[in-house]
């Protein structure tokens, strides 16, 4: 069985000119001043040492990431992409639990031709992955006609701000196993964690059970598993477009790098992210100041929306918060209902927060409330504009009670 895509697995890229010669080259005799004083200089491009640096502080060191293995992309979309044309062919698919970042329907299947099993998660269990929800993803494929080539996790989640656990991490693992698929970890919010649990990443599981259950499935599964990550929300820097795969696989490495030709980040930005980031002590401190902005930020709109009669779920990483405004669609538990009030609050309250439809959330009535991107001053225009929104609702609601109430006796 082929892994992989007739894309990566067969050179059709024309990488055996010169000028592509000439780079594999330095890659087997790179220059160093004392190692290597005769090999050659690369010229143009930025090591990616740092990165692999900071992608490990930030998982406190609990693994170590190879420079090898890292492909630079323009950001965290094309790095997502990229990884579906490696690894899926045209009328092939990816699970994804849900709910899920609405960006996926654009940047996993438009112009790659993949398509997305949404595996539907519940709020009965806080949105958590199951072996069973993994299941029936899988066959609710079959019935479709369609081959799973992988599952696609954010982790930390976007739009439910929560990190996962390891239960549901090794859940993904025996799934993975099993299935003989891949598995895509998009964390790119691993830096934003302000709470407890600590992030975990899906590679720091499967290295434990390499440690202790040295078997050749589980050894097997470590090629099969793919990171992305990016600077956007950790660093702030989203313009500057810098994103990246990491992979144990040494054909979508090698396919992933021809692929990022037609998104490379500029010589002149890897140089200046190349630089930030020996700065270690800057970059720590700017990691624990951001962490507490964030946390504080999440409290204050937390307690806002509790003033409101709303609830949020329970999270501890992200620029957002799931909430549930359930209780405000009224006797119409629909996504009818659900897109009539987020029309209310966008266009009457003033407020453009996601409904949890756009997100593939199988229960009405849940939203992407974003608290990152204002200051603290608008944050509160924003809560003291939702209680007053609730309270009407609350009253509407009581009167037309009472008048039933009323009309029956």
């Amino acid at each position: 069985m082929n892994m992989l895509s007739r894309k990566a697995s067969h050179d059709s890229h024309g990488q055996d000119s010169s000028y592509f010669l000439g780079w594999q080259e330095y890659e087997k005799n790179p220059y160093h001043p004392i190692q290597n004083p005769t090999g050659i200089i690369q010229m143009g491009l930025a090591e990616n040492q740092e990165l692999v640096d900071f992608m490990a502080k930030i998982r406190e060191n609990g693994i170590k990431f190879a420079s090898e293995k890292l492909v630079l992309t323009a950001g965290a979309t094309p790095a997502n992409e990229i990884l579906m044309f490696c690894l899926a062919d045209p009328g092939e698919a990816f699970i994804l639990p849900t709910p899920y970042y609405p960006g996926f329907d654009r940047d996993l299947k438009w112009r790659t031709g993949v398509e997305i099993v949404p595996m539907h998660c519940s709020s009965s269990n806080g949105f958590r992955i199951t072996s069973s929800a993994l299941e029936q993803a899988y066959q609710q494929a079959q019935k479709l006609n369609l081959k799973i080539k992988g599952v696609l996790v954010t982790n930390p989640s976007n739009p439910l701000g929560i990190t996962m656990t390891k239960t549901e991490l090794n859940h993904l693992v025996d799934f993975a196993i099993d299935k003989n698929i891949h598995i895509i970890s998009d964390e790119i919010y691993s830096g934003t964690v302000f709470d407890s649990p600590k992030f975990v990443s899906i590679t720091e599981v499967v290295n434990e059970r390499i440690t202790t259950v040295n078997n050749n499935s589980i050894t097997s599964i470590w090629n099969r598993i793919h990171i992305v990550y990016g600077f956007s929300k950790d660093l702030g820097i989203p313009g500057f477009r810098v994103g990246m795969i990491f992979s144990n696989n040494e054909t979508v490495v090698a396919a992933a790098t021809k692929m990022s030709s037609f998104g490379l980040v500029s010589s002149q930005t890897q140089y200046l992210v190349a630089n930030l980031l020996k700065d270690k002590k800057f970059t720590c401190k700017h990691m624990e100041e951001t962490q507490k902005r964030l946390k504080r930020r999440k409290e204050m709109l937390v307690s806002g929306l509790r003033n409101a009669g709303i609830r949020c779920l329970k999270s501890n990483a992200g620029l957002f918060c799931w909430v549930d405004m359930r209780h405000l669609l009224g006797s119409a538990t629909t996504f009818e209902a659900e897109k009539e009030l987020w029309m209310n609050i966008l266009c009457k309250v003033g407020l453009n927060i996601s409904p949890g439809s756009s997100c593939h959330c199988c229960e009405p009535g849940w939203f992407r409330v974003c608290f990152a991107n204002m200051s603290e001053d608008t944050l509160e225009v924003a809560m003291r504009r939702i209680k007053a929104f609730a309270d009407s609702i609350t009253i509407s609601t009581s009167v037309v009670r009472g008048s039933i109430a009323k009309w029956e006796n």
